[in-house]
């Protein structure tokens, strides 16, 4: 009977760890298409990074509001970031995950255009008992400019 307590814990355990970091991943694009740098930058560990490639990388939340305003300023219309098939593997207090990104923005014409895609892969850590960024780097597979366009 322990032996079936101490599986179902475990169980349930690790549905809540992927729930948690499944929302992490809303919340990170939430955030960031709101502007809410200072709650995106909440997302990421005291000494959490972000690898932006082009754009840019930052350690720290501090640098890291610092790097997500200056992206924010330069961006010409507003954007809304669907966050897709993550794959998370979890080893106790730490995880990785790998997870798809797509940038959706207002056409010129009106209608909505998909202005890039790529994945973030990811170094998860639980910091004071909640599950936040230890490490994101985010690679582009399609530009925002496509050739031939």
């Amino acid at each position: 009977m322990a032996d079936d307590v101490d599986s179902l814990a475990q169980r349930l355990r690790r549905l809540e760890d992927l729930e948690e970091i499944r929302q992490l991943f809303v919340d990170y694009g939430r955030h960031l298409d709101a502007g809410d740098v200072h709650a995106y930058a909440g997302l990421f560990a005291d000494d959490g990074e972000i690898l932006l490639g082009p754009i840019g990388r930052a350690k720290g939340r501090a640098a890291i509001v610092e790097l997500m305003t200056k992206v924010r300023e330069r961006a010409s219309t507003p954007s809304h970031h669907l966050i897709t098939s993550p794959v998370i593997r979890l080893d106790g207090d730490r995880a990785t995950s790998d997870v798809q990104w797509t940038v959706i923005r207002p056409g010129a014409d009106g209608t909505l255009e998909v202005a890039m895609f790529g994945r973030h892969e990811d170094e998860l850590v639980r910091e004071r008992g909640r599950w936040c960024f230890r490490r994101r780097r985010g690679r582009v597979d399609v530009p925002a400019v496509l050739p031939g366009r």
